[in-house]
């Protein structure tokens, strides 16, 4: 072969570009055949193209594409015989005079006669970075011994067909669960066609390098032809294993010995923590036994670490290694419509053209000679055909023809081929609909009982009676809760996934919500008590609403490039990452349960993070049906837990708080906690999170917010905003108008008006449309407020309309209004969380002093203000010490626009871009070059 100067300086003389350049391609598979039609898009005149011969029926991908295009087709067995060229080959080759041998997966052994014959030579495309790992399984072994690198390389092709000078490279980053096809798909295929495709133009142009390779860190590793190559030797360390297993997934496939028979295996990671329920099989040559557990096999490794593969072959059948010893479950076939036998039609033409063979209904894909490539492509044909997203393992675990053409149908009807998630359901029916929700601990994508062995009994507040009783969880069931959410973070998909499939997951979630919403109503309804159409717009409706906002958010969390002083006569470069915290314990209230949960866990689960929530104990069924919905839409095992409990059995006892949530805030493996409730428990959770392992928290807790009413006010929409922002909720609310400032000039006309209008308000059953006012949360809440009350009256102030329990059933309290409250008073300072308006009266014309009674108090959730006075609306929400401010409104939230409070109302935000930050932390990074 001509020298490196040489060869370079006769390209350098060649015509600058050479627009017609007559290219042979020596090759095979659809890689070959991809690079081919890319190369005739170029321009290049491609003259002839050299394949392997046809494998029984089954011609090579490369044939079929040139032979459709009237170019000449080669199909040699061989090059040469006993290292010299076959004539009768040579011959043929010579015939079509090209100018550049391309050379993409070429696995035969050419000779130089032809590899020189061309005046540009001949490039060839190697699955690594050269030198490391010289030899036709290359990819495998990057794997197989674990490289953090990998990539390509094109060279001179010579006659040790991969030791030739360097044309170029490509580099990536190996992750730790890359395997050849996901390797190969995303990184080695896509840009390999790209850089053949540069490399010929390279050459072309005559700028084409040629760098000597070098022989430090040349590895030969052997090809992996041969079975006793394949085989697991079980004495190394756990990730060895791993390595080992997923550098030969899916082809040709490690193997090893169990219960006596040959079993390949597929779809290794490296895994900690109790994997629960299993039963043991014997694998030849390891010293502990194998287990069979729920997601897999577990093998140990020399160094205590374990592996864990998802599936296993057993006399060529794929099968999910979890069913392994089961007895299998025989299911009915789905009956095609005449559509779908059309689509299925297709698709047989689709596997005849990859198998070349003619295909029945028992043909299987794999035995027929379909290889990893082959599934790519029948994978896309299938989204072409039929309209269907199929996985790659969709294919490995329906073989035959017919199983494929079932799981594409029950696909393309809006199934799921993976299986059936199922619980044990309470079944009731209310509301005009049958109900059935889950009464369980949601642990690990399963709904599990809890170890304690207790319940907890939930009361539908309208009428005092039993719902259902509902596991509560204690501290081994946060033990194994956040277990599984450091696994779904450090081990399992979430950790790893790209924000755009996560955010297609939540919005996925989402749209499940929206399709339940009358369900999630129904249950919100008789669990808190809410007036069911509010439990619909609201409750339900602007939870949907979040989780679809923070779904758009994944992918658009990033950081910033800042310039720093260089260090002369280096330049410096820093940049800021945003990444996910971890695992992230909520403890969320009772009078918005589902829409509690959803402000703070869709932030958390956009940013990308795992959750432990405890809902509150009175309030939990709607997060358990959530709970369901997150399986059904696919967000992985262990992303989201869900724990219905008290404090004293999840963690410290705080008898007289049970929703406090301590396990979660002890716990040394949560990182960050965000808490919806009390300032009183907010306090101790705080300090839990910072004698724990100083956890990052945010806290929304109590208030009192002021709602100041001037003269000028549009006064009938005074009224029904005054109305809405007590009453709202049956005024379980968090930043209800816990006392009103009314001005002197329209304060008793406020008043009459205020009664007028309570004595309009529909109470009753919260699942009749009519219903404007539901009953109290529970009986301990409904107690408080009537204490509330009567201490009220003991200080003076005026009950003006109210103040008693409604006679009927349930938890109901009559709209209650007190007057002549003065700043002294129990009930203008303490939060009642109840439908009880405190009116207070201020003097005409003033604006500070209003202001400053109503900064007055510790609290600072949230503040309104009503007037026609521009001047004075900004004045007054520029000095209200609160976090947010209503200005001729009031309750309006929206799931762009931050809520938190000030003071001892807490800190960090809830909804909009704010939220966000709660749950990530920011990494600097600084470079010198």
């Amino acid at each position: 072969m001509l020298a490196c100067a040489q060869i370079y300086r006769r390209f350098s003389t060649s015509q600058s570009v050479l627009d017609r350049m007559r290219v042979a391609i020596i090759g095979q598979s659809t890689f070959a055949g991809e690079v081919y039609k890319q190369l005739v898009k170029d321009g290049h005149k491609v003259v002839g193209v050299f394949t392997i011969p046809d494998q029984g029926a089954r011609e090579d991908p490369l044939a079929t594409m040139a032979a459709a295009d009237g170019v000449k087709v080669f199909k040699f067995k061989s090059w040469r015989k006993k290292g010299v060229a076959l004539p009768e080959v040579l011959e043929q080759y010579q015939s079509i005079d090209p100018e550049l041998n391309v050379m993409p997966f070429c696995s035969q052994f050419i000779p130089m006669e032809v590899i020189n014959h061309p005046k540009n030579k001949s490039i060839c495309y190697h699955p690594s970075i050269l030198p490391r790992h010289r030899g036709a399984s290359s990819i495998n072994w990057t794997l197989m011994c674990g490289d953090k690198k990998g990539g390509f390389s094109i060279f001179w092709a010579d006659d040790g067909l991969d030791t030739g000078p360097i044309l170029l490279k490509r580099e990536v980053d190996v992750d730790p669960n890359d395997t050849v096809d996901t390797l190969y798909n995303r990184f080695m295929y896509p840009e390999g066609i790209k850089a053949m495709a540069e490399a010929v133009r390279l050459v072309s142009d005559g700028k084409a390098p040629c760098l000597p390779q070098p022989t430090e860190g040349a590895t030969y590793d052997p090809m992996l032809n041969k079975k006793d190559l394949c085989k697991i030797n079980w004495d190394q360390p756990a990730e060895n294993l791993h390595n080992f297993i997923r550098g030969l997934d899916s082809s040709p496939g490690a193997w090893t010995v169990m219960d006596g028979q040959e079993v390949k295996l597929f779809g290794s990671k490296m895994l900690s923590g109790d994997v629960g329920e299993s039963r043991e099989v014997e694998i030849e040559g390891l010293t502990k036994p194998g287990l069979i557990h729920k997601d897999g096999l577990l093998f140990t490794g020399t160094d205590g670490k374990k592996v864990n593969v998802s599936r296993i072959s057993v006399d060529g059948k794929m099968m999910n290694a979890a069913k392994y010893g089961a007895a299998s479950e025989a299911s009915e076939a789905v009956e095609l419509n005449e559509e779908e036998k059309t689509v299925a039609e297709a698709l047989r033409e689709t596997w005849k053209a990859i198998l070349n063979i003619d295909v029945a209904d028992d043909t299987d894909f794999f035995k027929a000679g379909a290889g990893s490539m082959d599934v790519v492509r029948l994978v896309e044909e299938t989204k072409e055909k039929a309209g269907v997203t199929l996985e790659n393992e969709d294919v490995y675990m329906a073989t035959t023809f017919q199983e494929f053409i079932q799981v594409m149908v029950i696909v393309r009807r809006g199934g799921d081929t993976k299986p059936k998630f199922e619980y044990n359901a309470f079944k009731m029916h209310v509301n005009n609909m049958d109900l059935a929700f889950p009464t369980q601990l949601f642990i690990d994508g399963q709904f599990v009982d809890a170890t304690s062995g207790k319940f907890l009994h939930s009361i539908n507040p309208a009428t005092e009676e039993l719902i259902c009783d509902v596991h509560s969880a204690g501290k081994e069931d946060v033990d194994k809760a956040v277990a599984a959410a450091k696994k779904a973070f450090y081990q399992g998909p979430w950790g790893t996934m790209n924000a755009r499939d996560r955010a297609t997951l939540i919005f996925k979630l989402a749209d499940l919500m929206d399709q339940h919403k009358e369900e999630l109503a129904t249950i919100e309804t008789i669990d808190s008590g809410a007036v069911y159409t509010l439990a619909l717009k609201t409750h339900v409706g602007m939870s949907v609403d979040t989780w679809r906002y923070f779904a758009g958010w994944c992918d658009k969390i990033h950081g910033h490039t800042i310039p720093i002083n260089n260090a002369r006569p280096n330049h410096n470069l820093t940049i800021t990452k945003k990444e996910p915290i971890g695992v992230c314990g909520l403890v969320t209230p009772w009078n918005y349960p589902l829409m509690m949960l959803s402000w703070k866990m869709a932030a958390c689960l956009a940013a990308g993070n795992t959750v432990v929530i405890k809902p509150a104990q009175v309030s939990p069924l709607t997060a358990l049906k959530f709970a369901e919905l997150s399986a059904h839409a696919g967000i992985p095992p262990g992303v989201i837990n869900v724990l219905p409990g008290t404090g004293s059995v999840c963690g410290q006892a705080i008898a007289d708080h049970p929703d406090c949530g301590q396990a979660i805030a002890d716990h040394p493996d949560v990182r960050k906690l965000g808490f919806t409730g009390s300032t009183e428990i907010g306090k101790v959770i705080m300090k839990s999170c910072a004698m724990s392992n100083l956890k990052k928290a945010s806290l929304e807790l109590g208030g009192k917010s002021p709602f100041i009413i001037f003269s000028d006010c549009d006064f009938d929409k005074a009224v029904r905003m005054g109305m809405s922002s007590v009453f709202f909720n049956k005024g379980e609310n968090c930043i209800a108008a816990g006392r009103l400032f009314v001005e002197e000039a329209i304060h008793d006309e406020f008043v009459r008006r205020i009664v007028e209008e309570c004595k309009k308000m529909v109470i009753g059953d919260p699942l009749n449309r009519g219903t404007a006012h539901g009953p109290q949360n529970h009986k301990a809440h409904f107690d408080k407020l009537l204490e509330y009350i009567d201490i009220g009256v003991k200080e003076g102030a005026t009950l003006v309309y109210g103040g008693k329990r409604v006679d009927r059933p349930g938890f109901f309290l009559h709209p209650t209004v007190f007057s002549n409250v003065e700043d002294h008073m129990f009930i203008a300072k303490e939060e009642s969380f109840g439908p009880i308006m405190v009116i207070s009266k201020f003097a005409n014309g003033e604006v500070e002093e209003v202001v400053a009674r109503a900064n007055n108090t510790e609290y600072g959730l949230a503040s309104g203000v009503m007037t026609k006075d521009l001047s004075k609306a900004l004045l007054v929400s520029e000095k209200l010490d609160a976090g947010t401010c209503f200005v001729n409104t009031y309750n309006k939230t929206d799931v762009a626009a931050p809520f938190g409070g000030f003071k001892q109302s807490g800190f960090g935000k809830d909804l909009g871009e704010d939220a966000l930050h709660e749950y990530l932390k920011t990494k600097t990074i600084t470079f010198e070059y």
